[in-house]
Parts: structure tokens; C-alpha cells; sequence
């Protein structure tokens, strides 16, 4: 245990950096000061609408967004290169610069969805869904994209079903929603694998599909 314990501790803080820290490159430092604001309130504003935490310190021309949900950070980095593109950088911009990024993040992870769902020939799939599959883009599964990972398992999932002469629709269908529970906000508790079958359920999924 205590072996295990030592190796998997020397490991954590690399992986736990990568899964919950993304870097910021900036144009010069004098964006740093731009970030932060006057007496901060810059800072404060961009953190309170993007959910993040935002590290400004001496490593040069880069900002670190800090926060374990990766769907905000990438929020948090869309707003700051939009600021960063015409300058103009205020609590008043901030806020509208955010929100516009939020719209257009939500309809691309829609996009991403519906185009997995095509490609697999999933149909009558709810909107929410859709979105929750391509949400899963922003999320990892032992160390690979959860989007990449649930479409393998579909489509290995549909080969197996055609070898076994059972419905193939079906078995892609399930391997493609396998994983949604990740998707879904730590707020709502339990393992992943119920979480995903409850929001399956709640948005029409067959009773074989949920289980």
C-alpha cells in the first residue's frame, strides 16, 4: 500500500496540473495589467462570470485559468482572447465579451454532438443529449478524450452486435451514451454509470439503451 501510495502521489500532481490548469499565452506582459484592472476589478469580473480562478505571476506572457470543470475554463480562454483582440478591457466588456462566448461555445459543443450522431446514424436522439455528448469533448477517461473514447465503443459496439446478429442501431447507441454521466455537472452525486442511465432515461431512452 504504501509503495502504491508513494507512486501514485509522485504521479498525481503532473496529471492533476494537466486535468485542471490550462495556460493562457499573452501578447506582451502589459496584457497581465489589463487582466487585472484597477484595484482588481477586472479579475474579479472575468472569474465571476467564467467560473474559473485566474493566476497572474511572474512567468512571462502567459495567464493560468484554474478550475476542475474544463468546459469554463475554455469559456475563461475564448473571453480573454476575444479582450485581448480589440484591447478594450472593462467589467461592462468583460461581461458581454463572456457572455457572447458562452452562447458560442454552447452551440459549438451542439454542433459537435449532432456530427457524431450522424456519423453514427443514431437518430430521434433529444436535443439535450445531443448536447451532453458533444460536452463530452471537454472531458477525459483514463487519459483520453471521453468523446473520442464513446465513439470507438459505439462503433466496436455496432461490429459486435452485427457479429452476434443482434440490432446494431441499438449497441451503437448505448456505446455512444456510455459515458454521459461524465458530462454531467459533480453536483449531482452518484457514480457516473447511474447518473448517465437517470439523464438517459429523463430524455426518452429505451429501458435497454439506460441499462
Amino acid at each position: 500500500k504504501r509503495v502504491l501510495a508513494t507512486a501514485l502521489s509522485r504521479f498525481a500532481s503532473e496529471y492533476t496540473s494537466e486535468r485542471t490548469v490550462s495556460v493562457l499565452a499573452l501578447p506582451s506582459d502589459e496584457m497581465k495589467g489589463k487582466i487585472i484592472g484597477r484595484a482588481g476589478r477586472n479579475i474579479r469580473t472575468l472569474e465571476a462570470h467564467c467560473g474559473v480562478d485566474l493566476i497572474v505571476d511572474d512567468t512571462p506572457e502567459a495567464v493560468v485559468i484554474s478550475g476542475f470543470d474544463p468546459v469554463r475554463r475554455e469559456l475563461a480562454k475564448r473571453t480573454i482572447e476575444k479582450l485581448m483582440e480589440d484591447g478594450r478591457v472593462h467589467p461592462a466588456r468583460i461581461e458581454e465579451v463572456a457572455e457572447k462566448q458562452r452562447n458560442e461555445l454552447m452551440k459549438s459543443i451542439k454542433e459537435e454532438g449532432e456530427r457524431h450522431v450522424m456519423e453514427l446514424g443514431v437518430a430521434n436522439i433529444h436535443p439535450e443529449l445531443v448536447k451532453i455528448i458533444g460536452g463530452l469533448k471537454y472531458r477525459s477517461h483514463q487519459g483520453q478524450n471521453a468523446l473520442n473514447q464513446s465513439l470507438e465503443v459505439a462503433t466496436i459496439a455496432g461490429l459486435l452486435a452485427a457479429e452476434m446478429g443482434v440490432n446494431v442501431k441499438t449497441a451503437r447507441r448505448a456505446g455512444l451514451l456510455h459515458n454521459i454521466g461524465k458530462a454531467i455537472y459533480h453536483t449531482v452525486g452518484g457514480s457516473y454509470a447511474f447518473v448517465g442511465a437517470e439523464v438517459a432515461k429523463k430524455y426518452g431512452e429505451s429501458e435497454g439503451v439506460c441499462h
